[in-house]
C-alpha cells in the first residue's frame, strides 16, 4: 500500500533554505507534518530558531537543527552541508524581492537580486548534489521555488533570474540524471495562500518521478 501523508518522509533528512519565513517556513512545517527530520537554514538566525522550535518533532526519529547560512557565499554554504548529512531533500527556498521595475532600478538591487535568488540556488544545488554523489546516495531531490514571473514573461526584475535557475534546472537535470538523482523545480508566485496551496501540492509529491505541471 501507499505510504500516508504522515509518514512517508520519516527518517528522511531535508534541507530548506529561507526556512525562517513565506515560503521556506511553510515548507518545513510541512515536511515536518510528514515525518521528515529538517534542517532550517537561513540569514537570520533568530527566523531559523523560531521555525525550528515551531516544528512538529512527536514522530519517529525526528530531529530538527537551525542553521545560518548566506546562500551567496560559497563558503558559508560549504561550511553548512558538511556540517550536516547529505539531505535526502532539498528546497531552495532562500530569496530576495527587491520591487523596482527596469527603469528605476538601482544597480545594487539588481545585483543583490542576482547574487541571492540565482546564484545561491546555484550554489546550493552544487553543493547538495555533489555530497549526494560523492555518498553514493541512490537519490535525492532538489527544489527550486522560483517565480511564475520568469515564466509568464512579466516585464520585473525577476525575469532574468528566474530564466536564470530554469536553464540551470535543465542543466542540472540532464547532469543529475546520469547518476540517477531527481532535479525538480516548483514554481510560485508572491507569498499569498494560493501560492502555498499550488507549491506544497507539487513539492510534495515524492513518488520517485519527475513529474511536468502546469500554472492554472
Amino acid at each position: 500500500g501507499s505510504m500516508t501523508a504522515a509518514t512517508r518522509l520519516i527518517s528522511r533528512l531535508t534541507l530548506v533554505t529561507g526556512g525562517g519565513s513565506g515560503i521556506g517556513r511553510a515548507v518545513c512545517q510541512r515536511l515536518a507534518s510528514e515525518g521528515a527530520s529538517v534542517v532550517v537554514a537561513d540569514i537570520s538566525e533568530e527566523s531559523a530558531n523560531e521555525t525550528m522550535v515551531g516544528l512538529q518533532n512527536d514522530l519517529r526519529g525526528q530531529g530538527h537543527m537551525a542553521a545560518v547560512v548566506d546562500v551567496s557565499s560559497k563558503e558559508s554554504v560549504k561550511k553548512l552541508v558538511t556540517r550536516i548529512q547529505p539531505p535526502s531533500v532539498c528546497v531552495n527556498a532562500a530569496g530576495i524581492t527587491q520591487d523596482h521595475f527596469l527603469l528605476n532600478m538601482e544597480e545594487d538591487h539588481f545585483d543583490r537580486v542576482i547574487q541571492v535568488n540565482l546564484k545561491g540556488s546555484f550554489l546550493i544545488t552544487q553543493a547538495v548534489a555533489q555530497a549526494l554523489v560523492a555518498c553514493g546516495a541512490p537519490k535525492g531531490s532538489i527544489i527550486t521555488v522560483g517565480s511564475i514571473v520568469g515564466k509568464v514573461r512579466e516585464l520585473q526584475r525577476d525575469v532574468t533570474r528566474e530564466e536564470g535557475v530554469f536553464w540551470r534546472r535543465d542543466t542540472v537535470g540532464r547532469s543529475g540524471g546520469q547518476t540517477g538523482r531527481q532535479i525538480r523545480v516548483s514554481l510560485s508566485g508572491f507569498t499569498l495562500k494560493y501560492c502555498y496551496n499550488s507549491c506544497l501540492m507539487t513539492l510534495f509529491k515524492c513518488t520517485g518521478k519527475k513529474r511536468d505541471f502546469k500554472i492554472q
